[in-house]
């Protein structure tokens, strides 16, 4: 499916923190972590809850957003670091299997639990607009480094 020439330029680009990378991720080993599937699902809850406390509609959970969530926090405790890397990447593929108009993302590491990320995300003014926006779908993706910490990845859609 080709991308529509207004989707490839509304691309929503949320950053927590630096620039994008436009460093390859064929260049780097990339082990998968298991997911701590608990954790997701109340975050997913929590950012849902919040959502429908403000009167915004809840977001449906996209398979599609998940494996890229799943593949840029493999990719972020890799590299030992929080990134936005390669986000306009997956941001134009998710656009081109869903049809999506807007992509967005937040990122986290080493808050403990689900709603410590939420409380922290909330504090931020981009990945609270984020959490807020006008989005329909999203998927959330956490998983431990090996010295037990919490990577999280969220993708958000619409």
């Amino acid at each position: 499916m080709k991308m529509r020439l207004p989707i490839a330029f509304s691309v929503l680009f949320v950053l927590l923190a630096g620039s994008c990378s436009t460093e390859s991720i064929e260049n780097t080993n990339i082990p998968s972590s298991e997911n701590a599937v608990l954790v997701e699902q109340a975050l997913l809850d929590i950012v849902n809850d919040h959502r429908i406390s403000l009167g915004y509609s809840s977001l449906l959970f996209s398979k599609v957003a998940y494996d890229y969530a799943n593949t840029h926090t493999d990719y972020m405790i890799a590299k030992g670091s929080l990134s936005h890397d390669n986000f306009s990447s997956r941001a134009s593929s998710i656009s081109s299997e869903v049809n999506a108009e807007y992509v967005a993302e937040n990122v986290a590491k080493d808050y403990p639990d689900a709603i410590t990320a939420l409380e922290n995300w909330l504090q931020s003014p981009n990945h609270r607009k984020t959490i807020e926006g006008e989005f329909t779908h999203t998927a959330v993706s956490v998983k431990k480094d090996s010295s037990g910490k919490f990577y999280f990845t969220q993708l958000f859609y619409r």
